[in-house]
């Protein structure tokens, strides 16, 4: 018999689901992208929304809905041997490899780098980076208590750091909105800037593996029917989509509105940083430093909890739940070591990639809950996706490996394709892909029809 969840209940969900999603990343980029967009800050705010709070909801709503086990079992809609490869490099990418050793070095370099001497960062940033990490494991090493340690503990804690800092620029903006000029391609493409702009929250990609973690939270909460979970994933986004618009919002204004007293940063972390010292003077380093470091904190926890528990069902019998903490904390460790700047460098060809293919897996599940699941559509678009994102990739490359012969042939390909100057190459051939899957499967629901008179 199922549990009917109140809606304190459903709130507390709401509340982990924003927790496990909002960390430092979605502080930082929307901050910069508010002083690069300027008076232009609506359409690419509604871009930014677009990527960072609509696809996410829709990713966990998908899973959700498609009564799958996992992202595993969702994307072998496609093909069984894809989808442990897509797995396999969505959970590193969102975990050991780039979004997980990030939350360490954004904490790092917003909170203490600028108190630290050039000659002693790296020893520091070892320090703070193995006791940031070493606090994160403890917490995940017990996953059936993340919606008390995210949920009714550090999120709420975030939360009245964060409305502190926004409190005192809604009620004394340095500036107006309207007066800051756009810069780059927000002048004429604002929106679609703003779109690719949310990749960097890599929030659309967590959403399949967030995903997971509700239904599974829902089901030991005693939510046991899968039409029940779906709705209660439904209403847990919903409580997660109305805070991250409303704070994304928030801070994309306050980046704009900063220019009345400031210059454009090189990185949000830096915005942030003066912003919060024109407000709060000294105090205000220290205020940061809370708001970074508990958004970092309770991502971290979720994409340690949500790696580990899926490379444990990916290999059973291998490694425990346990083990795989252990790794994954510690090689998140030796990476984020690396420094801020290479990880996002290094992340960015691979998220181009990713990301289309996320996109289309999310907009098919919820294709499939309506129409049906159809294998030649699945197949047909994330063929074509991948096809066309791997040129958005290369296009995104480092500058040394960017400009090597065999890839600048490739691109020579790739800009024939509309919208790649936008980073989003992909959304015709996806399309066409989607076209040529459902024209196979009429033809071979045709064919079946024929046989069977």
């Amino acid at each position: 018999m199922d549990t009917k969840l109140s809606t304190k209940q459903f709130i507390y969900i709401g509340s982990m689901l924003f927790g496990l999603f909002f960390g430092a990343g979605n502080l930082i980029f929307p901050v910069h992208m508010g002083q690069e967009a300027g008076n232009a800050l609506w359409p690419a705010t509604l871009g930014f929304l677009v990527t960072g709070v609509g696809l996410p909801f829709m990713g966990i709503v998908a899973m959700g809905i498609s009564n799958s086990d996992g992202l595993n079992d969702l994307a072998s809609r496609v093909h069984p041997a894809y989808a442990k490869f897509f797995t396999i490099m969505l959970y590193l990418t969102i975990g050991p490899a780039f979004a997980l050793p990030r939350t360490g070095t954004v904490s790092y370099e917003i909170g203490l780098a600028s108190y630290v001497g050039a000659a002693n960062q790296s020893l520091y940033l070892a320090i703070f980076s193995f006791c940031f990490f070493l606090v994160a494991l403890l917490f995940s090493l017990q996953p059936s208590k993340i919606i008390v340690w995210v949920g009714k503990l550090i999120n709420p804690l975030f939360l009245v750091f964060l409305a502190i800092l926004l409190g005192a620029a809604l009620s004394g903006p340095m500036g107006t909105v309207a007066q800051p000029l756009p810069q780059g391609l927000y002048k004429t493409q604002s929106f679609f800037k703003g779109f690719t702009e949310g990749y960097n929250t890599m929030d659309a990609l967590a959403s399949l593996a967030f995903g997971i973690i509700v239904a599974k939270t829902l089901h030991g909460m005693g939510v046991q029917s899968p039409a029940d979970i779906a709705k209660g994933t439904l209403k847990t986004g919903i409580v997660s989509v109305i805070l991250m618009s409303v704070i994304y919002g928030a801070l994309t204004w306050m980046g704009t509105a900063s220019l009345g007293k400031l210059t454009i940063s090189p990185n949000g972390g830096l915005a942030l940083a003066q912003i919060a010292k024109y407000y709060f003077g000294s105090v205000g380093a220290v205020l940061l430093a809370i708001i970074v470091t508990l958004a970092c904190l309770k991502t971290a926890i979720g994409l340690i909890t949500a790696c580990s528990q899926t490379f444990e069902e990916l290999f059973p019998g291998k490694i425990q739940y346990r083990g795989y903490v252990f790794i994954f904390t510690g090689v998140a460790f030796l990476v984020a070591n690396m420094g801020l700047t290479q990880i996002i460098t290094l992340a960015i060809p691979i998220l181009m990639f990713l990301y289309p293919l996320a996109i289309t897996l999310i907009l098919l599940t919820f294709f499939s809950a309506f129409c049906g699941t159809y294998t030649s559509v699945y197949r047909w678009t994330t063929v074509a996706a991948a096809v066309a994102a791997l040129g958005d990739a290369l296009n995104a490359l480092p500058a040394v490996a960017k400009n090597l012969g065999l890839v600048q042939n490739l691109l020579g390909i790739y800009k024939e394709l509309p919208f790649f100057a936008l980073g989003m190459g992909w959304v015709l051939p996806s399309l066409l892909g989607f076209i040529i899957g459902l024209i196979l499967r009429k033809k071979q629901k045709n064919v079946s029809l024929t046989i069977e008179k």
